[in-house]
Parts: structure tokens; sequence; C-alpha cells
């Protein structure tokens, strides 16, 4: 490969590739054509299914052994890397093209020392010295900002928090210096904070490196921040491709306007405006539909004229290399305000339902060589949490992994019984009640939504039978036709067909299964229901119609919702009230309005402006989170947040890292947990500000 090439990095013209099974071929991708200029990152996006993971394992070259390219070239620095044999593609994977992938432990040996993998990759791709790879891998570990790099290097990649092993991953693709980066989905898997973190990383290195990216992502908040230009993609090919700007700002395509519908922006409101999720379904690769794959649920579809052939990219005049998939495109009037559906009353809170007091949950955990000691260690999961949840009233409990959330759902549902403190579900103490002593009704009572609906669901077993079995395990229905009336009932509540109750779950969607297990949590008439990440694992126009459901379920049963998340993007949406933890503590409660307004928990703060968001209008302040949260094993002594906390400089003396912070109080019963002064807060300046139109 010659170094003063100066063409576009990559350039994929017509690209066309299939998937040959026994019975058929499976068109995956057809007609994709983008263009990667050197240094610039391009954005592909689109929901599950639609092709983008295929386009980057067709670049690498590795698409299986069913998996063929049977139309277009992929050119490579202008040469074709379809004509290139396996010995040429090997000298350029990982030195000229280097992927990431979505999740970190896929790529690190688990057997193997870190420093010895990120070694490996110059001693391999350009025969250096042992001493001189160690010295690029020691560079390279510093420029990914990890803590204490000599010690890293002698680490196995087990002993690395999951933010920690994508920054490994993303350094061992930066040792040989490529000219391409791809991205699949990189920050999938991590918390928000870390998110935010290792984009800038990224983004930065990308500046240093002068790397190409293609940033792979159904995240359009991520693909704002990182990208400069966009292709969205649906159902294998591209339908918009253009500038950041153009794409987000003068959008040509109803699927991108659709897909912008359904996600939640500074502003929406679940009450006035709802979300609008795109109807029908995604179409399966062998029933696409002819001409437009996007027509039978598009809005603005044209019987004779959308489904009459094939329908070419075309270009927008006087854009920036915009183009655009639609045939309508002069006819559709672009700029027309959404049609609001009709708002929906806002249900009134009512009384407590429950009542958690200084509940507290410690785990004993029996060291060993393993933790360096003979005696046990506590590992505190919650840490004196106090809140009431009301009847029709949805409270989001938000914060990143490890900060306690699942303990105190998990002690909710009685799968562990709390160390101290009281629970009271309409004033009877449940605390120490585990799940197998709670009576029926107390089960039924309180329910969960689990963050992945593939692993909630028996695969041996119809939904209609699912659901019939929850009926029976809470005493629902005298008779096995009374069931099957009422399951029928539960599928027309969380909108299924009802011929869906003879269906297996492996021939239902992700969204699909979802509402299943929504269906089978509300069989017994839940009143509280624990949603854990109940959409975090769905395509984000499924989000908006599951979402929407819950929140038409809770005005129905006047349900209370613990909605516990990361997105603050969506908890702003569904909540009326919000917890912030972390560590095991609530360091921040009060209305949705007032924890995304000043004044904040410092915490909080780094939390908004670590929230990607799809809006060009939207202005955010910059805060990255230094450091990895402490292990609740060994947490640090005074207040929990003091090792990240930005704001520490202004508490006089060692206060923040003595003495745990009192739960302050402030306007409207809005409480915080912190050392800092009355003036302090007064000072916050608003994290995100939408621009004046």
């Amino acid at each position: 490969m010659t170094d003063t090439y100066d063409g576009p990095i990559l350039e994929i013209d017509q690209l066309s590739i299939s998937f040959f099974t026994r019975l058929r071929e499976i068109p995956a991708v057809m007609d994709f054509s983008c263009t990667v200029q050197p240094g610039e990152a391009m954005g592909l996006v689109g929901e599950s299914g639609c092709g983008k993971s295929t386009v980057a394992l067709g670049v690498m070259q590795d698409l299986g052994v069913n998996g063929r390219i049977v139309g277009g070239s992929i050119k490579f620095k202008g040469q074709e890397l379809n004509a290139m044999t396996p010995d040429e593609l090997r000298r350029i994977r990982g030195r000229e093209i280097a992927m990431i992938y979505q999740e970190p432990m896929a790529s690190l040996n688990p057997a193997m020392r870190i420093g010895r993998q990120l070694m490996e990759v110059p001693m391999i791709h350009e025969g250096v010295s042992e001493k001189e790879a160690r010295q690029r891998a020691l560079e390279v570990v510093t420029d990914v900002k990890l803590p204490d790099p000599e010690r890293i290097l002698k680490a196995f990649p087990h002993q690395l928090s999951g933010g920690q092993q994508q920054r490994i991953v993303i350094a061992m693709a930066l040792m040989a210096n490529p000219s391409l980066l791809i991205l699949d989905e990189p920050t999938t898997a991590l918390d928000v904070t870390v998110e935010a973190a290792v984009v800038d990383l990224v983004k930065d290195l990308g500046k240093k490196y002068g790397t190409s990216m293609l940033f792979i992502s159904h995240n359009l908040g991520l693909v704002l921040e990182t990208c400069d230009r966009i292709c969205v993609m649906y159902s294998g090919e591209a339908v918009e491709t253009g500038s950041i700007d153009d794409v987000f700002d003068k959008m040509r395509h109803p699927y991108t306007q659709a897909l912008f519908r359904s996600i939640p922006l500074p502003g929406a409101d679940k009450n006035a405006r709802p979300l609008v999720a795109i109807p029908g379904n995604f179409p399966l690769p062998h029933e696409r539909p002819t001409g437009c794959n996007f027509g039978p649920r598009c809005d603005y579809f044209e019987a004779g004229r959308c489904d009459a052939g094939e329908i070419p990219m075309v270009g927008i005049a006087g854009e920036d290399r915009h183009a655009t998939r639609c045939v309508r495109i002069d006819k559709i009037d672009w700029d027309a305000p959404l049609q609001v559906t009709t708002g929906k009353a806002k249900p009134e809170p009512g009384k407590v339902v429950l009542k958690i007091d200084n509940l507290r949950k410690y785990y004993e955990v029996a060291a060993s060589a393993l933790f360096g000691s003979g005696e046990t260690k506590v590992v505190k999961a919650n840490e004196t949490l106090s809140f009431e949840a009301r009847e029709s009233e949805t409270l989001a409990i938000v914060g990143e992994s490890g900060c306690g959330k699942s303990t105190l759902a998990k002690v909710l549902m009685g799968l562990e019984t709390a160390t101290d403190g009281e629970i009271l579900l309409d004033n009877n103490a449940i605390q120490n009640t585990a799940i197998e002593a709670r009576d029926t009704k107390t089960i039924a009572d309180i329910q969960m939504v689990f963050q992945n609906p593939f692993d909630t669901l028996n695969p041996s077993m119809t939904v209609g039978s699912q659901i019939i079995r929850a009926l029976e395990i809470f005493g629902v229905g005298d008779t096995q036709d009374a069931r099957r009336t009422r399951m029928l009932e539960l599928l027309d509540l969380v909108k299924l067909p009802r011929a869906f109750a003879t269906r297996m779950p492996r021939q239902l969607s992700g969204g699909q299964k979802q509402r299943v297990g929504i269906a089978r949590a509300f069989a017994g008439d839940a009143r509280i229901v624990v949603a854990d990440e109940p959409v975090s694992a769905l395509d984000v126009s499924v989000q908006a119609a599951v979402t929407d459901l819950l929140m038409d379920i809770q005005r129905e049963h006047k349900t209370t919702l613990l909605f516990i998340s990361h997105d603050l993007s969506i908890v702003r949406y569904l909540s009326d009230r919000v917890m912030v933890m972390y560590l095991g503590h609530v360091v921040e409660l009060g209305t949705t309005e007032q924890v995304f307004a000043p004044p904040y928990h410092p915490y909080t703060e780094a939390l908004l402006s670590a929230v990607p968001i799809a809006d060009t209008s939207v202005q955010k302040r910059h805060i990255v989170l230094e450091g990895d949260i402490p292990s609740a094993m060994n947490p640090p002594p005074g207040c929990p947040f003091q090792t990240r906390c930005g704001w520490k400089s202004k508490v006089p003396g060692s206060l923040c890292e003595t003495q745990v912070p009192p739960q302050v109080t402030i306007a409207g019963g809005h409480q915080i947990k912190c050392h800092l002064s009355a003036g302090d807060f007064d000072s916050m300046e608003p994290v995100i500000k939408i621009a004046a139109e």
C-alpha cells in the first residue's frame, strides 16, 4: 500500500452482498454506495438487521462460508479489495484497516496479559523488536487515558472494567496506526458516562492519527457527536446520505424522518406530544416489497409509483453530497409540523403505595486468595435508601452499573431480603419476606419487566401458555376457559394480535417478545411494575412503541412504574420523579423538572453531559468523568463521589474525604446529598441548552 495515495480511503460502489442457504439466496445488502475521505468519520445508522454490520464485514472480506459479494466493488486507497489474494488481505487487515467490535471481551484473549496482546500487533505486522513493541504498548495505553499503564500491561482482561477493556481494544486497533478504523457499536455495552469518555477518546485519537472512521451505531445522538457524515440504512439499502447538518436538519427520506420522530428529544412530553412509533414491522430479507422497501410503513406511500420498480439514489441539488432513495422527494412538505395526536390526560399521582425507609442491603463475600486476605468482606450494595412511590406515578432510578439499581429491584421482588430498614407495601412490611414466603397477592402486586426479552420466555412453550401459566400462579380465573379469555385480553392490552397465542417465542421479534413479558407482568393486575432497562435491547422505533404501551397501561390500571435506566433521554420523557444513585447511595431525588435543571448534584450534572442528543440545536456543557466507579467492596471514605468530582475543590478542608454528606432539601422538596454550599448550588449553569429557533 502506498502512503502517497491522496484519494478517498474507502469507496464502496453499488455493493450487493448475499448469504446462501440450502433453500435460497438471501440478499443482505443491495446497491450500497458510500465514500470515506481521508480523516473523515462516516456514521452508518439503522435498525437491527438493516445490513450495517454486513457492510463492515464486506470491507474486512470476512463474510464467512455462506456470505458472498454478488455485485459492486469495495476499493481501499484505490485498490479493489474483492480482487485481493488472502495474503494481500492479511497484510492489510489489522494494519491498514482495523475493526473494533461491540463486545470487548470477544476481542481479548482471557489467558494472556494485556501487554503481551498489545505487543503482538506491531511484532506481527511490522516485525519490530520486543523492546520497541513494549514501548509502543506503553505509549498507546497512556494515549487511551488508562491509569497506571505499567499495572494495566501486567493485568489480565478479567481484572479490568468493561470501559477499560474497550479502551484496550481501541488501543490494540490503533497500535498499527491504521488508515481506516471500523467501529461496530463500540459503546453499546458501556455506561453512558464511560461511553462519553470512550467517544471523546475516539474523536481525539482520530484527529491525532488522522484516521478515517466508519462508525456503526443505532444511536443517532452518538453519530451526531462523533461523525462528519451519515448514511441511513433500511432493509439492506442506503436510503439517505449526506453531511450531519444536511441529514439532521434537512432530512429528505420518510424513514429518516420517522426515526427522528420515534426518539425522545429535549422538550418531548409523554402526555402532550407522545413519541410516534413507526407502524408495521421491518421486512424479512426474503419478504421485501417491490419498489421502495419502506413503502408499506411510509406515510407518503403512493401506489403505482412507489411500488413500480427499483428506486435509485438521487442527489439533492445544492447540498454537499446529500442523496436520498425517494421518488416523492419534491411532493412532500418536509417542513410541515408533525400532526400532534390528541394529547393524553396526565394521570394524577394517587396515594403512596410503596414506602422505603433507610433500606440497606449488604452482601458478605467470603474472602480467599482471590481477595488477598482471610476475613470476609462486605459489599455495600444499597446504603440508607429512602423514598416513596405513588399510584399512577413513574419513578425513574438512574445511575451507572454497580450503583445498586438492580439490587434494589431484587430486594423489592423478594429475590433478596434487606439487611436493615423497611419496605412498606400498603403499610405492610415486606423487606424480610423472601419471594417463596410471600403470599400470592404480594407476588402479583410487584412484578418485573426485564432488560432482555430473549432470556425471559420459555423457548419450548407457546406465548399463550406462558401467559396462562402466570394467571394460574396468580390464582386468576376459576376455569381454563376463563384464563384463556383473560390471556387473549392481555394480548389485546399489549397490542399483539390474538393469533400470537399459538406462536413460539422464536417466531417473535425483540419488541414483540418484550410485549409478551409486559402482558405476563400484568397478568395478576400488578400494582407496582419494576421495569429494569426494558427498552435498552430494542431498536429506537420499537422503543417508542413499547414505552408508549407502558404509559397507556399505566393510565388505564393506575400502575406505579419504577423505571430503572441509564438512558436519561427516555427518563426525561417518561418519568414524573427521578432518583439518581451512585455506589449504593441516593445522591439526588426530585421531580423530573428539578433533576434536569440546575442546581444538580455534581454526579447528575456529569450524567446529563454524557447523554448523546440527536439534535443539532442543542448545546451541551462538556463534562467528562475521570476514572472508574470505585468498588462497592472498598468504597472511598466520605462522599462516595469524591474520587471523581469536579466540584470538590469548592468545599473547604477535607470534608468531602472524611464525612458522608447530609441529605439537603432545597426548594420544592428537591433532595441532594452533597457538601456544596447554597451559593455553589445557585451558581450552577444548565448542562443542556436548546438554541432559540
